[in-house]
């Protein structure tokens, strides 16, 4: 009789767990159903479209999961639906909601007879949720957008363009609307145009050169990119002068290794032969190259403001010691055991002397870089820069504009510089490019002002 009675007592509890359980996996799928939170459209609509431009709109529902996505675009008064699709909850194995979705879109301009303009963008999206007598929770989204077409048009406005192997020159040239991106394409480098110095928006200037390892096959063109992403390309007549550079044999010795490497803190494998060898093998290379990323992120963006005028001075009174583009090998006992090139020119003058700006300018940067030194760069405008480096010490800070001949700092031996010299650069946005066309009054007039002076007398 006992027995009989804690059977009926398990079977009891047995069911009012299972009603439990029935109660709680109701209630769960009954809260899921009635929830009220809408779908979440995390997608910025982009303000200008073209039939080439594909873009996604990625919508989430944590709960329900999403059921419905519509999407239209209006013009003059006519509404048409680029998409209409379902996402029902399925039966048998797959019965989960989709919480996730990314939908591609386009609008085929041609296909749906819209034309350039303005237009209104709508999105709506609905979950699973029985809310809104069974039509879910609703988000929606509406813009106006612009629909073009068109690339942009470009003039080029400069027209001569002479360029010697590792040098510099200047385009112009004109758009026929406004693009967040333009510039010129020097093979496959780019040198991002700026406008502001002509009143004439649409006219930008973009100083480009040439590496000292591009050849006579070096392709030029103007790119032009628009809001909605539309491209137009144009090239312009162009001539690449050939140059020899100085091919020279640097010999290393002990005493200047075991002299400027402690200064370097680069770790060397504990079974090295020669320590002072390898960090100078390392630092030469991968800690060259670190720098030449330090110094791209100093010239990544220039103002518009064309700070410099005439011809950019050299250190008074200095010896020239090393030149631009030198092909250095670099040997140690009678072995080669690197090869570089020095990419702008060693100037020797007394000890610790004054160091001069080459031209007006702002200061973007004085810190200590690596094999460089203590190095101050200048901005003179439309991305051109003039940097100093193995500096003692500065005399100029961060944001300063200072005019030419003023005071930067003071020559020194910072960095791996064997004795007390300044090494003087040039460059063109991140390229490096010959300092003495800089220091030539007639490159300059022929390879820059003469230009802006033609442009000025045409688009006053």
């Amino acid at each position: 009789m006992e027995s009989k009675l804690n059977l009926a007592k398990i079977f009891f509890r047995l069911i009012v767990l299972a009603v439990g359980g029935i109660t709680l996996v109701s209630g769960w799928f009954l809260w899921h159903r009635l929830e009220g939170e809408k779908p979440i459209i995390a997608t910025e609509i982009p303000s200008y479209l073209n039939p080439a431009r594909e873009f996604f709109l990625n919508l989430s529902d944590s709960e329900s999961g999403i059921r419905r996505v519509w999407i239209a675009i209006e013009q003059n008064g006519k509404e048409t639906v680029l998409r209409d699709d379902l996402y029902p909850l399925k039966g048998g194995s797959n019965t989960g909601p989709v919480h996730v979705l990314a939908v591609p879109i386009t609008v085929d301009v041609k296909k749906l007879a819209i034309m350039d303009g303005k237009a209104v963008f709508r999105i709506m999206v609905r979950d699973n949720s029985w809310r809104s007598w069974f039509h879910g929770n609703k988000a929606t989204m509406e813009k106006e957008v612009v629909i073009d077409t068109r690339p942009p048009e470009i003039a080029v406005l400069s027209r001569v363009h002479n360029l010697n192997l590792g040098g510099a020159g200047l385009v112009i040239y004109r758009l026929s609307k406004p693009c967040p991106v333009s510039g010129v394409l020097v093979g496959d480098i780019f040198y991002p145009g700026q406008s502001g110095y002509f009143s004439d928006p649409g006219i930008h200037l973009s100083f480009i050169a040439l590496t000292h390892f591009q050849g006579e096959g070096t392709e030029f063109f103007v790119k032009a990119v628009d809001q909605a992403e539309n491209v137009a390309r144009t090239g312009f007549p162009h001539h690449i002068k050939r140059k020899m550079f100085k091919k020279d044999a640097i010999s290393l010795t002990d005493s200047f290794l075991n002299q400027k490497m402690p200064e370097f803190d680069v770790p060397v494998s504990p079974d090295s032969r020669n320590p002072m060898l390898d960090r100078f093998i390392k630092v030469n290379k991968e800690l060259r190259e670190s720098n030449y990323q330090k110094i791209s992120s100093a010239v990544a963006s220039s103002d518009n403001k064309l700070y410099w005028e005439g011809i950019f001075t050299r250190l008074p009174n200095s010896a020239p010691r090393a030149g631009f583009a030198d092909h250095r090998t670099y040997m140690y006992e009678g072995k080669e055991v690197d090869r570089q090139d020095h990419l702008g020119v060693d100037l020797a003058s007394l000890q610790q002397s004054p160091v001069p700006a080459a031209n007006t300018g702002r200061v973007v940067f004085t810190d200590f870089i690596g094999i460089y030194g203590n190095t101050v760069l200048l901005d003179h405008g439309f991305g051109l820069f003039s940097m100093y480096s193995h500096l003692s010490r500065f005399a100029v800070k961060v944001g300063q504009v200072v005019s030419k001949n003023d005071i930067l700092g003071y020559t020194g031996s910072t960095g791996m510089a064997a004795g007390d010299h300044l090494h003087f650069s040039m460059l063109v946005r991140n390229t490096f490019v010959n300092p003495i066309e800089w220091w030539d009054a007639g490159w300059i007039k022929n390879n820059i002002t003469d230009k802006i002076k033609d442009v000025q007398a045409t688009f006053k």
